[in-house]
């Protein structure tokens, strides 16, 4: 079982920067993939990025080159800089722990990161 708080949403003008955290508790074993979703008003869930517990990192393509995605094991933390934001990126974003291809953590509400025009 893997529980998960996530913190660092806010509101920010275009252009701006924030900072995501989401830190994961339970058997270490189980925490080795984690990744960032989001989800905007009237659409569904999608992807943002993904980071191994060795440090490999994944992005989906709205995000590249804006959004850093960075873990602390010893804290089980993982962390998301979003840079360059744009008011298309507001949404509630989540977090999840990977594992078998499936999630290991339920859904929790999210931080909601709203970027204004």
């Amino acid at each position: 079982q893997v529980q998960l708080v996530e913190s660092g949403g806010g509101l920010v003008q275009a252009g701006g920067a924030l900072r995501l955290s989401c830190t994961a508790s339970g058997s270490p074993s189980l925490i080795n993939n984690m990744a960032w979703y989001r989800q905007a008003p009237g659409k569904t869930r999608e992807y943002v990025a993904l980071i191994s517990r060795s440090g490999n990192t994944d992005y989906a393509h709205s995000v590249k080159g804006r959004f850093t995605i960075s873990r602390d094991n010893a804290k089980n933390t993982m962390y998301l800089q979003m840079n360059s934001l744009k008011p298309e990126d507001t949404a509630k974003y989540y977090c999840n722990v990977l594992g078998g291809g499936t999630f290991l953590a339920s859904w929790t509400q999210g931080t909601q990161v709203t970027v204004s025009s």
